[in-house]
This record gives C-alpha cells, structure tokens and sequence, in this order.
C-alpha cells in the first residue's frame, strides 16, 4: 500500500532526524531508505516513543537512568495528558508531543495504539513481573509491538493482517532488546525473563545487582530460548514487507536484519553476553542495507506473493480487533 500518500511532500526539516540518531544508532540508518515524506513522520513518531521511555526512566535519549523511587507513575499519567492534547491537535511546544500531533493530523493514527504503548510505560512503573512468557510478550506488545503498529499505520497500511506482522517485527525487537540489555536492566531493578523458566533452569535474578559469572552460565539457555521465540517474530514479519512501498519494504527489511544480528551474537556469546554491551558495525548494517534492498525486491517475485504461513501461536494484540 502506497506510503501516506495524502500527506504534503513538503521538505523534511533537518532536526526531526535528531532523536533517532542519538537515541538508536540501530534504526538510524535504516529510517533514511524511507521516501522523505514517509522519513519524516517515521522520526516525528519516533521523537515522541523515546521521550515517554526517556520521561519514566530519567534519561535522555536513552541514556543514564535514575535511581529507583521516582514517582514514575505520576509521569505515565503526565504523558497521557499531553498525549491526549497532541491527539486534540492542541499540542503546545515544538517539542515530541508536537512531532506526535503531526503524524495524527497526517495519518488519523489511532488513538488506542497510543494508550497502549503508554500503558506498557505504566508497566514498567508499577513494577510488574513477568512469570510467565505470556507476560513477557505482553509486555513486549506494548512497549514495542504497538511501536510496529504505528510504524505500519505511518506507512500507510490499514489492513489488520500486515498490521499484525508489523507487530511481530516490534516484538521481535523487544526480545531482542531483553536478551541484550538482561545485565542493565537487572541493575536498575527490572526482570523481563520469565519467572517459571527462570526457576526450571535454576537461575535466580536478584533485582539491583549484577549478574554474577555463575548465575551467567545459568542464564544463557533460558536467554537462547527467548532468541528462538524471537525469530519466530522475525520470520513473520517478513511476510509483511510485498505490502509495503519498495522503499518502506527496503527500510524496514534493513532494519529487521540489522537488529537480528544483535541477537545473533548475544545467543553467539552465551554466558558472557553481559560484560559490555552487543552492538552492530557501521559496516555490518551497510551489507545489511544491501541485502535489505535485495530482500524487499525478492518479496516482489511470483514466488513471495502468498501472504505466507498461519500466525497460529504468536501474540496477537487485541487492539488489531478494534480497529473499524
């Protein structure tokens, strides 16, 4: 489906880029194979995820964190007002809720896609555990599987079938992103593996303290176990791209192949994934961004026109069942 093709082809302002280059050095690169319109409201609603992640976690562009006893709630609920007033079209700054009012006004993004993501913000506030991988993913939808939705809906799809595996792209990001980040986020007190498969593997996680060699070693499998739930999400998300323009297709194609090989090598380290941070070279994401191309192509062929498998066991959002 043609990219948001009702909206002005004026010219992208330079700093709309600003957040998504300092806060993902990951997506950045892909986020330019966008078409400039296209480009610019994936960066306007990519301004507004960081600053409600940066606002409950006290960082800046993803950076830093504060200590735990911030109220934290009382920021979930500032955001959702100033997110209902960007949805109103009465956003008063040029800030993020500024740059969400702009993808609303071009692309009617739905306001329920907004509450959800924030209601994953609310999770993280309230402390939530996660028990089981059913929680996980839960968690996962909201705070990065709805980010897919809205990403889609800016491309300019509508129908709930590749809406879904726009889904499953965001939530094979955030897996993704739990596997990688397992030492920070057990520092600042956050546990998003599943509890039950934690405790058959005998591994216990103790909130606001390092992840010792020992508990390491007990840890990888059930880490490795996430990765295989997550490249069932990657390879459902493909079957979305021929639905895409070539350029969207060419973007997100890119960027799912790129954050793939972050879990490829966090599976690939094993117990020794958390001493210092995986990340993807500049030349590494440049081959990806040639094999995206050639990937968003072959999903063109008379071979890739099938909408492909069932989507039978994953997480299925019940937003997608609202939606008229």
């Amino acid at each position: 489906m043609a990219a948001a093709a009702h909206v002005s082809t004026s010219a992208v302002e330079p700093d709309r880029g600003v957040a998504i280059r300092s806060g993902s050095k990951s997506f950045a690169m892909a986020s330019r194979l966008f078409a400039p319109v296209t480009r610019g409201l994936v960066w306007d609603l990519y301004t507004w995820c960081r600053h409600c992640d940066d606002v409950v976690d006290g960082q800046t562009l993803g950076h830093g964190r504060e200590p735990a006893g911030a109220d934290r709630a009382a920021r979930v609920v500032a955001l959702r007002h100033g997110t209902d007033a960007a949805l109103a079209g009465a956003a008063d700054d040029e800030g993020p809720f500024a740059a969400l009012q702009r993808v609303a006004q071009a692309t009617r993004l739905p306001a329920i896609f907004t509450r959800d993501h924030l209601d994953g913000f609310a999770m993280d506030a309230a402390g939530r555990r996660y028990d089981t991988i059913n929680d996980t993913l839960d968690y996962g939808y909201h705070v990065a599987g709805v980010v897919g939705l809205m990403m889609a809906w800016v491309m300019g799809v509508r129908d709930r079938s590749t809406l879904a595996r726009a889904a499953d792209l965001g939530m094979a990001f955030q897996l993704t992103n739990i596997a990688r980040d397992l030492g920070d986020d057990v520092v600042a007190g956050r546990i998003y593996l599943p509890g039950q498969w934690l405790a058959a593997a005998g591994a216990q996680l103790v909130p606001h303290e390092s992840v010792d060699d020992a508990t390491a070693a007990r840890v990888a499998p059930v880490v490795a176990r996430l990765l295989d739930d997550a490249d069932r999400y990657y390879q459902s998300a493909t079957y979305g791209l021929p639905h895409l323009a070539w350029r969207s297709a060419w973007a997100v194609a890119t960027a799912r192949l790129v954050y793939r090989d972050i879990g490829v090598e966090v599976r690939r380290r094993g117990a020794h994934a958390w001493r210092e941070r995986v990340v993807t070279t500049t030349p590494a994401k440049l081959a990806r961004v040639l094999q995206g191309g050639l990937e968003a192509t072959w999903t063109r062929g008379p071979a890739s026109t099938a909408d492909g498998p069932s989507r039978r066991g994953l997480y299925t959002p019940a937003t997608l069942a609202m939606l008229g």
